[in-house]
């Protein structure tokens, strides 16, 4: 499967090259999204837990890529270490505080963050370094090819970071500390009972969370070329849980597949009617939903694995008297 795996980004890459600056700039933004989205199957498909904080944390990518770009000299890719730190440190201390509580609770600590987030951003004492309302504007960092374009290159980056991430991601689940927090998930008093720190591995798994969310944001920023308060509000948190539901919370190809439909189906049922675009597209994530528990991921694994037992049943009926 890594082969696999492998030969997918690499042909990702090469297709790169036979689509126009547009279609990659749309292919980058998808290729962002699942790097959040594997945070997310992280926090809440390995380790069990909910939260309503992800854009926060995706905000904080984002203006870490501004304030390094804006109030410092050095280089705007600073940013894509000093992100994921800011990242973790944020994930973990909000893990602290809300993973040894319910699920309910631990969806309200993150809805208050992300409620309180961008009017802190707002707070009078730091918007020159904010930007306050007006936000900031980044410039595009420099190519370091002559033959790739801001777009392509933006899109070639971005993919060799979600690759990687994958890979980190894969290899943390089949680790032992992806067995402790599927432990914690499934049962906190058993793993408790056999010497697992639940709070301490549900907060890392906030902490990796917030890291992969901020990584995010800071590539969102690159793109765009501008944060500000408003763009990092609830729905945004909203948007990424339907992803992440829709692509499948138990698989990091799931992932991938939320942040294909997080940047395409908008625009898909948009044209399908005028006025209606907001409530067909409501409607196709609950019939998703309801259809399909278990994401799109799931019922493609459903599908492969339930196809090879069909055609030993249809064998066995033909060869027997």
């Amino acid at each position: 499967m890594r082969t696999v795996a492998t030969m997918a980004f690499v042909a990702a890459a090469a297709l790169s090259f036979c689509f126009p600056d547009f279609m990659v700039f749309r292919f980058t933004q998808a290729t962002i999204w699942a790097i959040a989205l594997v945070g997310l199957v992280i926090l809440c498909g390995v380790s069990g837990q909910f939260s309503f904080a992800q854009a926060a944390l995706y905000g904080m990518g984002g203006y870490s890529a501004a304030l390094i770009a804006q109030h410092t000299s050095l280089s705007p890719y600073i940013a894509l270490a000093v992100g994921p730190l800011v990242g973790f440190a944020a994930g973990y201390g909000l893990g602290r505080v809300a993973s040894g509580h319910s699920l309910w609770t631990q969806a309200l600590i993150g809805y208050a963050l992300a409620i309180a987030f961008p009017q802190l951003l707002r707070w009078q004492p730091i918007q020159d370094w904010t930007g306050g309302v007006q936000g900031l504007t980044i410039d595009a960092p420099a190519v370091p090819f002559d033959f790739l374009s801001n777009d392509r290159w933006s899109f070639l980056l971005s993919l060799s970071l979600l690759a990687g991430g994958v890979w980190a991601a894969s290899n943390l689940i089949a680790s032992r500390t992806g067995r402790a927090l599927m432990a914690a998930r499934d049962h906190d008093l058993a793993a408790a009972a056999q010497g697992i720190n639940v709070v301490h591995m549900r907060s890392a798994a906030c902490g990796i969370a917030g890291a992969y969310l901020a990584l995010a944001g800071c590539l969102s920023a690159f793109q765009f070329g501008f944060v500000g308060p408003t763009a990092y509000n609830i729905s945004l948190s909203i948007q990424m849980l339907f992803g992440l539901i829709v692509g499948g919370m138990s698989s990091l190809s799931g992932a991938i597949i939320g942040g294909l439909m997080l940047e395409f189906l908008p625009d898909l049922v948009a044209s399908w009617g005028k006025g209606l675009s907001a409530l067909l597209y409501a409607a196709l994530m609950i019939v998703a939903i309801v259809a399909m528990p278990t994401g799109i991921a799931g019922a493609i694994r459903r599908l492969v694995l339930l196809s090879p037992m069909r055609a030993r049943s249809v064998r066995e009926k033909i060869s027997s008297p």
